[in-house]
């Protein structure tokens, strides 16, 4: 058996001495939802342990203050849990730490949440040079990371206001959504969104589609792409030729995997650089900067109206 090159500096923290952390459970019920019917075990180095450690602490800090805002009643808690949020400091404080009770609970809650991240995404790079294969999982998580850096950190950093970040909360989050598309003239306008939401919906278009052909094609055995995608008259090669009939050209079972890929980590790219230029230091209006570039008709009265 061929042996793993681990990478150095990653401790093995598992009682094994490989890292490994409980036992492999085989679960019949997990094939009829799409798995495998293995479970575990895990992978516990370094990086995974700094990832879940940082991701508790922000956990904790913001479950228990919204649970102070409802003076620890439980009930109250998981009636309120959807609107309940840990705000941001207010604009007067910009980039300053303020008192704990006015957004320094945001702070230090988004610091632990951002080196949990990024802690995370070096435990899944690790993890796929140690057992020799590209970190493309790692590649991809990128995308929601610059998304999220952009929103929390280097825009608000940009605009030296804290207060330009969302709350930490569910409502919170979808209202921080909404508000700044209102305050900057509307988000539909912005070319970025655009481009951030055809890749959103050609994404789940393309791994919908890609699904589909695989599953019908199961009697075939094409879900073992790599072993047949060479051979002559396998499920893979009828999924190809689906393809190709159907749609004009040919994807096979490498190139379709490209094309998610690039759909989805564009989607939260292009999101990300919207996000960017949107405030007083590029477009104070997205929905003027539409009127200029002519993607949209300016406002005008409506004939007859005497002005």
């Amino acid at each position: 058996m061929a042996t793993i090159n681990r990478p150095s500096g990653d401790l093995e923290l598992g009682p094994r001495g490989d890292g490994r952390v409980g036992r492999e459970l085989e679960l019949p019920v997990l094939e009829n939802l799409g798995f495998d019917s293995q479970f575990g075990p895990y992978y516990l180095g370094f990086w995974n342990v700094a990832a879940f450690v940082s991701g508790g602490i922000f956990t904790f800090i913001w479950l228990a203050v919204m649970a102070s805002q409802v003076n620890w009643n439980p009930l109250a808690f998981a009636k309120y849990f959807v609107v309940l949020q840990v705000d941001p400091p207010s604009t007067v404080y910009g980039l300053s730490f303020p008192p704990l009770a006015e957004g320094g609970w945001w702070l230090i809650a988004t610091f632990f949440l951002t080196v949990s991240i990024l802690c995370w995404y070096m435990h899944i790079y690790t993890r796929a040079r140690a057992i020799g294969i590209k970190p493309y999982l790692a590649y991809g998580f990128t995308g929601a990371i610059i998304l999220y850096l952009v929103i929390y950190i280097i825009r608000p950093m940009w605009m030296a206001d804290w207060s330009e970040a969302p709350a930490h909360g569910i409502k919170a989050l979808l209202d921080w959504t909404n508000n700044v598309s209102v305050r900057y003239g509307n988000f539909y306008y912005n070319p970025f969104h655009m481009l951030s939401i055809f890749f959103l919906l050609g994404s789940t278009l393309l791994l919908a589609m890609h699904a589909a052909t695989i599953v019908a094609l199961e009697k075939y055995a094409a879900h073992e792409e790599w072993n047949e995608i060479q051979a002559p008259g396998t499920g893979t090669e009828r999924a190809q030729l689906l393809w190709r009939w159907c749609m004009g050209f040919n994807a096979n079972a490498y190139s379709i995997h490209l094309w998610a890929f690039w759909f989805a980590w564009l989607c939260g790219v292009t999101g990300a650089i919207g996000v960017f230029f949107t405030g007083p230091d590029f477009v104070n209006n997205w929905y003027q900067w539409g009127v200029e570039a002519g993607i949209n008709f300016p406002d005008l009265l409506p004939p007859g109206s005497g002005q």
